[in-house]
């Protein structure tokens, strides 16, 4: 049994990994901004959700003191612009895991487990991915003093995503959905394949200053991947492809609107296709969209985890 610190423990991959330490035995510490915004955690039995500045040096060493392990999760999609990357982008991505491992190295936390992004590249198109390799340096400049693990996933999917139940619920109310972007590719990774992986790393010494890349067994079109949306909820609508410059433009309109579902940095990473031929690490089988994706996309959220064990199971999923 560990002590644990889940850095965004709160949020979709969060629960998640959360759940799974719980599962596996484990003490778990959540600090969050507001603690009702993690009273989905609050029954677990292991589990002490507790309200922290995470981006205050002090706070921090509180909420990590005498952790075992420290899992960082925190991130955004979208910031203010900046370069070579926007401060909202700086203060989350960059300078937070910086605090993280001063705060493990100073307060003698030997294990890191940080979550970065597909692609991340100091030179890539984005803010985002850009700051995403900055943070990565920041934790790999660690290395001798903390234990630490990289995971670097694609688009993750699972029954309370922001990413295909957002295109689900869009062609509920549309007629026609006028999509950007819509040969971007991914490679899109089930949230409870990343959490076991998470977890997985914990005391492998392999894994110890290594970077995995997380992504599911096939490759799709962002068309493809809003087509299936549509289809499997029962609200399939036409989609107009759009072009480079009205991309563009429906991104810098989108920017102002209420809920800023995209932005024009979302557009520069999408000009990366967000794919990997990596092996999924630790032995673990990803698992296929089809597998889970149908339950939760029609509503039926309880069905969805025991179609992934009729998955592994080597049976095909029923039909919801």
């Amino acid at each position: 049994m560990k002590r644990i610190c889940v850095l965004g423990g709160s949020g979709f991959v969060g629960r998640h990994i959360v759940e799974h330490l719980v599962e596996e035995g484990h003490w778990v510490t959540v600090p969050t901004r507001r603690r009702e915004r993690a009273k989905h955690l609050y029954l677990l039995p292991t589990v002490n959700v507790v309200e922290a500045d995470i981006q205050d040096p002090a706070a921090l060493a509180r909420v990590i003191d005498r952790c075992d392990v420290v899992v960082n999760l925190v991130g955004i999609l979208q910031s203010r612009p900046g370069q070579p990357y926007g401060p909202d982008f700086a203060r989350v991505h960059v300078e937070l895991p910086q605090k993280v491992v001063a705060a493990c190295a100073e307060g003698g936390v030997p294990r890191l487990l940080h979550m970065s992004a597909l692609k991340a590249a100091v030179d890539a198109p984005s803010e985002y991915l850009r700051s995403k390799a900055e943070g990565e340096a920041a934790v790999i400049s660690a290395r001798g003093r903390v234990a630490a693990t990289i995971f670097r996933p694609s688009v993750v999917f699972g029954p309370e995503d922001q990413f295909l139940n957002v295109f689900a619920r869009l062609q509920k109310f549309l007629p026609v959905l006028f999509l950007a972007c819509p040969d971007a590719r991914f490679q899109p990774v089930y949230v409870r394949d990343v959490a076991r992986a998470f977890v997985a790393s914990l005391d492998l010494d392999e894994s110890f200053d290594k970077a995995y890349d997380l992504v599911g067994p096939k490759v799709y079109t962002l068309r493809e991947l809003v087509e299936y949306a549509g289809k499997t909820s029962g609200h399939s609508r036409p989609i107009v492809g759009l072009g480079k410059r009205l991309s563009w433009f429906q991104a810098r309109v989108m920017e102002i609107l209420p809920g800023k579902l995209m932005s024009r940095d979302n557009v520069r990473s999408m000009r990366l296709a967000n794919v990997s031929d990596a092996t999924f690490p630790f032995g673990i089988q990803p698992t296929p969209l089809e597998a889970v994706a149908p339950a939760y996309l029609k509503g039926v959220y309880a069905r969805s985890r025991f179609s992934t064990f009729r998955y592994r199971a080597g049976r095909k999923p029923r039909e919801v």
